[in-house]
């Protein structure tokens, strides 16, 4: 239980701390404005240099592959479109409860526009108890609940390139040029994965990039969708711009590893001098609603294993309540019809559903699993298990205990 009285005292300051984090937050910004209206000047030299002197470099700045200075508009959506999600949650492991399982639930929606038919609103759920599912990542050093979050990940890669396809080869002959947009919760850059050991990575990625290939052939276009990015990739481009030295050499001019863990919250190199400012918070100061900025392919390392033809691109996008990131694959982003496209069903989903992509949304309530829903599950098996003839079918002591109180 909160103890509100002592937690009063605790945040008596914090109303004066909040007012002088937004008057620095609001100095970043100026400085950051700044050296984006000198960039926009020095756009090929500045990429030149980035490109010349990356392995000198402690951090990884993308290149923008628009001109700096454009805020495209976002056309108005065709009134005939399909927008297909998929969401994932699951029950992790556990071995206080009856049997050591997990399981993965996809959450699936398709939703038609402009024409009389019927939503797909499901989920799809799975069961892992064999032992080379459940443990098969132990080989790896890898958790078993760890691993289950990576299959959930590729899991919902699958089901929406299945999705993809069923809904492409079901239309009408003269409907298979509709436009049509895929859509997941969160980055298309999955930097959780860059410290698996390779097999293990390469098993995850294998089944997301089929995924990716079976859209791709299906001209459904793929975008990944961030709310309240915390992202600062965009601008750290800049820190190219604010560098003092000749050359952006981190190892020679500035040793102390801007960007490692070790160094103190205020020791920041002069290329940060806009530190700890966020990719939202800038382009909301720069952006007006339906408007977006210059599209940037992303050299995060990780994508160094995806190929040329799944490099990810990226943007952000004023969708009207806020500044959302939109992450879309090479073979999205380097087409332009298929691109722009995307863009404005992005925005008309933002619309239809009150700031956020109904789609997300709704793959999202399809998928969750509640506390009910995971009492029903174990009830469900611990009834086949008795069944069975199991002997001592029961939760752990701890589990039982926490279930229920004497206060």
């Amino acid at each position: 239980m909160l103890d509100l009285t002592q937690l009063a005292k605790q945040m008596q300051g914090i109303s004066q701390h909040l007012q002088k984090e937004a008057e620095a937050s609001r100095q970043r910004l100026d400085v950051a404005q700044k050296l984006l209206d000198k960039a926009q000047w020095r756009q090929a030299e500045l990429i030149k240099r980035r490109e010349s002197l990356c392995d000198r470099m402690v951090f990884s700045p993308p290149v923008p592959v628009e001109p700096l200075h454009i805020r495209p508009a976002i056309a108005v959506p065709p009134k005939v479109h399909t927008i297909l999600a998929t969401d994932g949650s699951q029950i992790a492991p556990s071995h206080h409860e009856i049997a050591y399982c997990y399981l993965i639930n996809i959450g699936r929606v398709v939703l038609h526009y402009g024409e009389s038919r019927h939503p797909l609103l499901d989920s799809i759920p799975e069961v892992f108890y064999r032992p080379e599912d459940l443990y098969v990542s132990r080989q790896w050093g890898i958790k078993t609940e760890e691993w289950m979050g990576h299959r959930r990940t590729a899991a919902e890669a699958k089901a929406l390139a299945e999705l993809a396809t069923a809904v492409r080869t079901g239309l009408k002959p003269e409907k298979t040029e509709m436009p049509m947009l895929a859509m997941v919760d969160g980055s298309l850059i999955y930097w959780v994965l860059e410290p698996l050991p390779n097999d293990a990575r390469d098993i995850i990625l294998s089944i997301i990039f089929a995924a990716w290939e079976e859209m791709r052939r299906c001209r459904v276009p793929l975008v990944g969708y961030l709310s309240a990015s915390r992202s600062s990739e965009s601008l750290s481009f800049l820190r190219l711009q604010a560098c003092p030295y000749p050359e952006p050499d981190c190892y020679t001019h500035c040793p102390i590893a801007p960007d490692t863990v070790h160094r103190a919250y205020n020791d920041k190199t002069p290329c940060q001098i806009f530190d700890p400012l966020r990719d939202t918070t800038f382009w909301a100061s720069v952006l007006q609603p339906g408007q977006r900025s210059p599209l940037w392919r992303s050299r995060a390392r990780i994508l160094d294993l995806y190929g040329a033809e799944n490099a990810v691109y990226f943007c952000y996008v004023h969708v009207g309540p806020e500044i959302a990131r939109i992450d879309l694959p090479a073979w999205v982003a380097e087409d332009d019809d298929m691109r722009e496209s995307a863009f404005s069903l992005i925005l008309a989903q933002v619309n239809k559903g009150y700031g956020y992509p109904v789609a997300l949304a709704e793959a999202h309530n399809q998928a969750v699993v509640r506390g009910g829903d995971r009492a029903r599950f174990f009830a469900l098996l611990e009834q086949l298990m008795i069944k069975a003839g199991l002997p001592n079918v029961s939760t752990s002591y701890k589990e039982a205990r926490k279930r229920g109180s004497i206060a």
